[in-house]
């Protein structure tokens, strides 16, 4: 067999160095658009992880507003409306001593109960607006307070109850403010009609879900009218914050609200 001509071996080897050099050419160009395919889609990812930040910024920045706000507000209250409330107290209080006619007294003691009953809830709103009490510890030791306070003139005694507890876990203005109405409501219920002579509060913390509870001793609810506006509105509550009430009726009434932190 004859060798082929050299003229025909080297037509061969360029021909054969173009295709290695066409195909590393290719290669070469896949590469680099590849790269460049990449070089955009992190530029892509970082135009909107920036974006993103901006956008948490202006809401950082917005919260931030909000808060300088409800902190002024709740300032202004205090200095305005708190002052305007104790000069009506002590005027009213002036009156009563001067006054002769039982009837007339009896009018002013109506004034002061009215006085009284503005200054508990200017105070309520104003630990509501403040920001600094947006934790279970601040939230924990109102509703202390104020179920003592709202106890203390009735023959019901009251035992509380904290369970796992961080203090300084975060919570919502919203869902203090819905949780203490129901506190209110529940309690107040419980004075009505409950006809219990022991309430028992409890805080129960389990990761990242709080419960407060609230249990009497008293006659339990009447089923047929167990759904009335205050249960039904307790439950629109908690579902306005994702949450959960739950009413059990053994041995008493209890109440179960739940929150996700």
């Amino acid at each position: 067999m004859k060798s082929l001509p050299s003229e025909i071996r080297f037509t061969y080897i360029i021909a054969m160095f173009i295709m290695i050099a066409f195909i590393g050419f290719i290669i070469f160009v896949v590469l680099m658009y590849n790269r460049k395919q990449l070089l955009n889609l992190k530029e892509k990812q970082l135009k909107e992880s920036e974006h993103q930040n901006e956008l948490l910024q202006k809401e950082l920045e917005k919260q931030k507003s909000i808060e300088t706000e409800r902190e002024r507000i709740s300032h202004d209250m205090h200095d305005d409306l708190g002052a305007g409330i104790s000069a009506l107290k002590l005027q009213a209080e002036f009156l009563k001593e001067r006054a002769e006619n039982d009837d007339l007294k009896n009018d002013i003691d109506e004034l002061l109960k009215t006085s009284e009953e503005m200054n508990l809830s200017m105070r309520e709103m104003l630990w509501s607006l403040n920001s600094g009490n947006d934790t279970l510890g601040s939230f924990i030791d109102y509703s202390k307070m104020y179920a003592q306070n709202f106890l203390k003139k009735t023959k019901i005694l009251l035992l509380t109850e904290s369970e796992n507890v961080v203090l300084e876990t975060v919570i919502t203005t919203e869902q203090r403010r819905n949780l203490f109405l129901c506190l209110k409501e529940t309690l107040n219920n419980a004075y009505k009609h409950s006809q219990s002579n022991q309430i028992k509060l409890s805080f129960i913390q389990k990761d990242k879900e709080f419960m407060m509870k609230i249990s009497d001793n008293g006659i339990g609810i009447n089923h047929e009218k167990s759904e009335g506006n205050g249960l039904r509105n307790m439950k629109r509550r908690m579902q306005e914050q994702n949450g959960h009430c739950e009413v059990t009726t053994e041995n008493g009434t209890h109440l179960f609200f739940r929150i996700d932190l």
